[in-house]
């Protein structure tokens, strides 16, 4: 077997998520599984350890064993051999939404503070939709590791329902969280370095759920009582705070819009595609000066910001930056936006005056 991983602060609860389709075959399905017995091997598994537990996707999931069930590698290796194998199709979507739902339980041996991981192994490509469950499982703080075997031939592109499928499936697509083996045969060399991902708690940026599939709309003051300079210090904060986010199609989106007695719509989700995108956005905003209608703005925001971007996923965030007294209503339109499932947040800018 492969030497052990010398990893003694790795701890993680580990779904593996294994392809029991008619697409990897009976064959390929117990070189499958051997290759997996050799991974929960070198994890060193056990209380103080990762946690492993295994879902097989077919037609229809079936949880084979909990987190809960196996502690050590030996039992867990030997449960892997006893699956049997299950056919029909890849239903990975499916699967991977049945995990993130009822997997992670403290009932099923989920433990509080150590970062939820998902491996999905899939042999060709899914039959099914899989961005919406791997959306909740961002939202739900959930790491998703896509490993991909033999990938589709050329000729046979035009059967693959959604050819970004992998980018869609996992936490992050930025390499980290995805893995890639030619073929169920010679996976010796494969195992470590997965082993190693699996152990890397810090790039586990799914574990950070406020980061994950957030719609953040800020609606800027822009009226002549904050002026010029105060105005460039509001972006820089706003700015500041994007900084944190994984701005991406499938993590944050940053939207603003900038409001006196008239409104404009300075950076919607759909623009905000990339970190440099929006940053740069932000900060070329021109500031407009006028007069305070907070409450005209706010409703504006939720129909030509928010409006705009229904039917996506994340939750949505509304943050007022204002500095002084609405000359309209602002308690009918907040209670409006929180009836939209707009969270609202309303900081103070104070102008600053010197010393």
């Amino acid at each position: 077997p492969p030497r052990l991983c010398l990893c003694p602060d790795c701890q993680v609860d580990v779904a593996l998520l294994l392809d029991g389709s008619y697409n990897i075959g009976q064959r390929r399905f117990n070189l499958q599984k051997t290759f997996v017995g050799k991974l929960a091997h070198m994890l060193r598994i056990g209380p103080e350890g990762p946690l492993v537990g295994v879902v097989q996707a077919s037609e229809n999931p079936k949880t084979e064993f909990y987190l809960k069930n196996f502690t050590q590698p030996k039992d867990v290796i030997f449960a892997i051999k006893e699956m049997g194998y299950r056919g029909g199709n890849t239903n990975t979507g499916k699967a991977l939404m049945h995990t993130v739902q009822t997997f992670f339980s403290a009932e099923n041996g989920m433990r509080k503070g150590v970062p939820r991981v998902i491996v999905l192994f899939v042999d060709g490509w899914p039959s099914d939709d899989i961005e919406a469950a791997a959306t909740l499982a961002r939202e739900s703080g959930i790491n998703v590791f896509f490993v991909s075997v033999a990938k589709p031939a050329a000729e046979e592109l035009g059967m693959v329902q959604d050819r970004g499928f992998v980018q869609k499936a996992v936490c992050r697509d930025n390499g980290f969280f995805t893995y890639f083996m030619p073929s169920w045969f010679s996976t010796n060399k494969y195992v470590k370095p997965l082993t190693q991902k699996l152990c890397d708690v810090d790039k586990m940026l799914c574990s950070k759920t406020c980061y994950n599939s957030v719609n953040i709309g800020f609606l800027i003051d822009g009226s002549s009582s904050v002026g010029d300079n105060n105005f460039r210090l509001v972006l820089e904060f706003i700015a500041g705070v994007a900084q944190a986010f994984e701005i991406s199609d499938a993590g944050a989106r940053i939207g603003a819009v900038q409001f006196t007695y008239e409104q404009k719509v300075e950076l919607s989700f759909q623009q905000s595609t990339g970190k440099e995108v929006a940053l740069r956005a932000i900060r070329g905003i021109p500031y407009m000066s006028g007069g305070t209608a907070t409450g005209d703005a706010i409703l504006f925001t939720i129909s030509q910001l928010f409006g705009t971007h229904r039917g996506s996923s994340g939750k949505n965030f509304l943050v007022i930056i204002t500095d002084g007294q609405s000359y309209d209503d602002v308690r009918g339109p907040a209670a409006a936006a929180k009836k939209e499932g707009k969270t609202l947040d309303r900081p103070r800018a104070h102008r600053y005056t010197g010393p």
